[in-house]
């Protein structure tokens, strides 16, 4: 043998033995421990305590921070934080034994003091927390020891422990809670290695998490990729691993038919709407905002704006819920009434109005959609698209706007047309009055039954015209596991997931 060859022979296995060392366990063995998911939204910041674009909680809940409760896929409830919990029989007074030798990224311990300081401050003047009235109606904090949380409860909730798993409830440490938002600090099994704005974020598993070894996935890299087409090709490439609630109707064929990947289609407690400014004129007149919602026919928006994909809804309720009707027969689609209702109320048309659409597909789709089907009463709407930062800011946070299309998509949000100040303008004595009632009725089938009239009062008011329940589709590559089906809460989480 030559001494060029042998040289040869010596580089190439050190080469080998380089590469395996360089490898983590996980490639040792054959297995894939790294992921790249998709969003379609970058969110704008990394506190969900203190911004209320639902991104945030896709990219941290679970996964950097954590909450007392855990939901799961098929809305049922476990421990997280906690590990156990009782309660009085008037539902209002909670105990909860907290997990034992838990520590924050930053190497505090988690204990009862910093369950009582994240719920104070989320309850607190000020609060940008969106589900402040859940915290605010929490009387007492009591901390008996280290391990034991007692909250006592101003109305019983029978929500109360859906509530504190959804990612407003998130426990922060005290000492970076401030900074949460561009340097999250949690208890979860990821911390934030990088965000790249504009492209990505970076996260790495905790070695330090308390159960570390059973999470399989060492690094994931979360995509934002705000177009339908590209998301789609993005998949195709072969360039993204998984992509929860991607825009992929038109495209399922493809996916469904190809043995590389799995599609997953499930249910959402999302509802999609037609919000309106009820204080700007003439939309401050119901007989306004009525005729916008008789002029649309949902089915033909969930065609436009969905692909076929939604279930259509008459009030700001979804089948699913607890103490659901159906009420799409309220304002339904009835575009000669519309015309009449419009000159009832004395109206000039054509009348012109402006519709701000978010950068989502299933908005800028629909909008299109609609303003069509408005043209056609004597409505007319002027398109303008922004983005998200522009959306929260002016919309959500100015409520500069006549209307926009838009999806909530938290579960039990129900009470937002009892919140002072909220981006739609509704304000209800009634309403509110029937909100009180609900919150303070223990037994379920007597709150059902107010629930009942809550939805027809904003069915009738015509707060917003109820589009749709979205059907969220996943497309991922065939050897990933344990993505949800299902989606009660837009949450991903990345401790579940594993390559086969």
């Amino acid at each position: 043998m030559s001494k060029r060859r042998a040289w040869l022979q010596m580089a190439a296995v050190t080469s080998l033995v380089l590469g395996a060392l360089l490898m983590s366990p996980a490639q040792a063995q054959g297995k894939k421990d790294t992921a790249v998911i998709a969003m379609t939204l970058e969110p704008p910041g990394l506190d969900p305590t203190a911004g209320a674009a639902s991104a945030i909680g896709e990219v941290v809940h679970y996964n950097v921070l954590e909450t007392l409760t855990k939901i799961e896929s098929d809305g049922s409830i476990k421990p997280l934080l906690a590990q156990s919990w009782t309660v009085t029989p008037d539902n209002k007074t909670w105990a909860f034994k907290l997990r034992p030798g838990v520590k924050f990224h930053n190497g505090e311990p988690f204990n009862a003091a910093t369950v009582k300081f994240a719920y104070e401050r989320a309850a607190a003047p000020g609060t940008l927390n969106k589900d402040k009235a859940v915290f605010a109606n929490i009387v007492n904090i009591a901390t008996t020891d280290d391990l034991t949380v007692i909250l006592t409860l101003k109305n019983p909730n029978p929500d109360f422990l859906f509530q504190l798993g959804q990612t407003t409830a998130s426990i922060v440490e005290p000492g970076s809670a401030a900074t949460n938002n561009t340097r999250p600090v949690g208890t979860g099994p990821f911390r934030l290695e990088a965000w790249n704005k504009g492209s990505s974020v970076v996260l790495t598993r905790w070695d330090g998490y308390r159960d570390a070894k059973a999470v399989k996935l060492r690094r994931v890299t979360i995509r934002f990729i705000n177009d339908a087409a590209a998301q789609v090709a993005a998949m195709l490439s072969g360039d993204v691993d998984a992509f929860p609630r991607v825009a992929a109707a038109r495209s399922l064929a493809q996916f469904e038919n190809n043995k590389k990947y799995q599609v997953l289609i499930g249910g959402s407690r999302s509802k999609t709407i037609l919000a309106i400014n009820n204080k700007r004129r003439p939309l401050d007149d119901v007989r306004v905002r009525r005729a916008i919602a008789k002029a649309i026919d949902r089915r033909a928006v969930i065609d436009g704006a969905a692909d076929g994909f939604g279930t259509p809804i008459g009030s700001f309720y979804v089948p699913g819920a607890p103490g659901y009707v159906d009420l799409t027969e309220v304002n339904a689609h009835a575009p000669e009434q519309s015309s009449a209702l419009l000159k009832e109320a004395g109206v000039n048309l054509p009348l012109e109005l402006t519709m701000k659409l978010p950068p989502t597909p299933y908005a800028r789709q629909g909008g299109e959609v609609i303003a069509a089907q408005l043209a056609k009463v004597g409505i007319t709407a002027k398109l303008e698209n922004v983005e998200w930062a522009q959306w929260l800011s002016g919309v959500y946070g100015q409520k500069a706007y006549d209307l926009t299309v838009i999806a909530h998509v938290e579960p039990l949000d129900f009470g937002n047309f009892a919140r002072p100040g909220y981006y739609w303008n509704y304000d209800s004595p009634r309403f509110n009055e029937l909100w009180a009632r609900i919150n303070a009725t223990a037994d379920a089938a007597q709150r059902n039954k107010l629930l009942a009239e809550a939805q027809r009062l904003v069915a009738d008011d015509a707060v917003a015209a109820y589009l749709y329940q979205p059907t969220w589709i996943t497309v991922a590559k065939a050897g990933l596991k344990g993505l949800w089906k299902d989606a009660p809460i837009l949450a991903n989480d990345l401790s579940a997931l594993s390559w086969q």
